[in-house]
């Protein structure tokens, strides 16, 4: 167990820092019994770092004065031994932080997530979640342990690397730069586990996250295919594939890079919306959210790459791997599971980070298709994938939305309704047409028959 000196700069950013799903911060007088509390939680969460040492927000408001460490590494005996009692045992790392001005000593434990339903000594079982560590109901501690079963291949070594592959990659150089300066890039890598520190092996984790190729470093495939076919059948043709993109990187760089590919072909495509031709509109936010989950909580073990699939009408996003632990479909939006609790951890840990709002991504992909009068997205298991499906389909009914275009427009053509409607059949619209004549709505434009045929609003002539 290492001391480390820190100077007064390095101590105030731990003491800003924000308390969150993945780092706590407590005053040296907390008992053992709290700080176990915390520790449970982490583990039983997705693991996160807790400071003992450093007074939080509601302690003390001002930051400059929430050091309050101990004189000697021994008066931390207690919290040690209060950690080291936990049964099952939690998988835990300390260093001891000393302020280089004050003189006194802060404990910093890092708290991998746990293959166990880990209690405190009381008995009792916490889960984290957001800056909170909450106490899990009797079903909910059975439902934790279904999804603890799991074993995720981020944690497997990879002997024919070096940890210099992840410590001198520039990925964690630019993100050491915002987020912690005079962080070492080797002890955050070891600290954070991303490099295991017995055999002095890196983790497939450290290589996705930092890696400057991970597609060339693993022996998994790991990127991005994105394809855009010209069509809205189910089973397209080679004939309908107008351009296909692979893109690989770091995580935090194959986020953002994909995204934007994804966003520029959008913005080529058109269709007839309710105010015309119009390019396609889908909620930015939705497609983020559904994307950053299916690289994050996707199973690297299956050696394939997240496909995004763009038609005239919809994206299909497919994550290898299927639905972990006790999540199935009808629960997705309320189950909480990380396949990849390394990964959720320190991609969190970027200033603008992908996954910002821990547990409300799909939540949030949800909502906006409802805000932009969307239908929701379709989640379903297809074979050794997840596959979400973002319909650009109005939430109206087919015949409203018919009806709102012709406020605006002189007639509506079955092609122009069938793209309106998200509808694929013709004889499909063609019904929603005649109920709207047969209430003496609409009516066919005269002279406009076979592919031609158009309809207005009765009286409009």
């Amino acid at each position: 167990m290492k001391e480390r000196q820190i100077s007064e700069a390095d101590a105030l950013v731990l003491c800003k820092r924000a308390e969150g799903h993945f780092f706590d911060r407590k005053a040296a007088a907390i008992s053992g019994q709290k700080l176990q509390k915390i520790v449970v939680a982490l583990a039983n969460a997705d693991g996160g770092e807790v400071v003992v040492g450093i007074a939080d927000d509601k302690d003390e408001p001002d930051p400059t004065k929430r050091w309050g460490g101990f004189q000697t590494v021994e008066d931390f005996n207690g919290f040690l031994q209060a950690i080291h009692t936990l049964n099952p045992s939690v998988d835990a790392r300390y260093e001891f932080l000393k302020h280089d001005t004050k003189g006194t000593v802060a404990l910093h434990i890092f708290v991998e997530r746990s293959a166990d339903v880990n209690k405190t000594s009381d008995g009792k079982v916490y889960q984290r979640s957001g800056a909170q560590s909450l106490p899990l109901s009797a079903d909910q501690i059975t439902e934790l342990g279904f999804a603890k079963g799991a074993r995720s291949y981020e944690n497997m070594k990879l002997p024919d690397l070096t940890p210099e592959q992840i410590a001198d990659a520039h990925e964690l150089a630019s993100f050491l730069a915002d987020y912690s300066p005079s962080t070492d890039p080797l002890d955050y890598a070891v600290n954070q586990h991303l490099v295991d520190s017995k055999e002095w092996t890196p983790l497939v984790a450290g290589i996705l996250l930092f890696g400057d190729n991970p597609s060339a470093m693993l022996p998994r495939k790991c990127g991005v295919r994105i394809s855009r076919y010209e069509t809205r059948e189910d089973d397209p043709e080679r004939a309908h594939l107008k351009e296909s993109y692979y893109i690989e990187g770091p995580a935090y760089q194959l986020i953002h890079a994909a995204v934007n590919k994804i966003t520029s072909i959008l913005s080529n495509i058109s269709m007839w919306g309710s105010q015309g031709s119009e390019q396609k509109g889908y909620p930015p936010e939705a497609i983020w959210e559904v994307f950053v989950n299916a690289i994050i909580h996707r199973d690297y073990s299956i050696s394939d790459d997240v496909h995004v699939t763009i038609f005239n009408d919809r994206i299909e996003i497919s994550s290898p791997g299927k639905l972990p632990g006790y999540v199935r479909v009808d629960n997705i939006l309320d189950a909480r599971f990380s396949r990849n609790s390394k990964m959720v951890r320190c991609l969190n840990r970027y200033s603008d980070a992908p996954n910002k709002d821990m547990g409300e991504g799909l939540n949030t992909a949800f909502q906006k298709m409802k805000e932009w009068k969307l239908k929701p997205p379709i989640i379903e298991e297809d074979g050794n994938y997840i596959k979400v499906t973002i319909r650009h389909a109005p939430l109206a009914l087919p015949t409203e939305a018919i009806m709102t275009f012709l406020e605006d427009h002189a007639e509506i053509t079955n092609a122009q309704a069938r793209q309106l409607t998200g509808i694929k059949s013709e004889n499909a619209v063609k019904k929603e047409f005649y109920k709207l004549r047969d209430q003496g709505i609409i009516e066919r434009v005269p002279n406009r028959g076979g592919g031609h045929a158009a309809w207005r609003k009765v009286g409009a002539a």
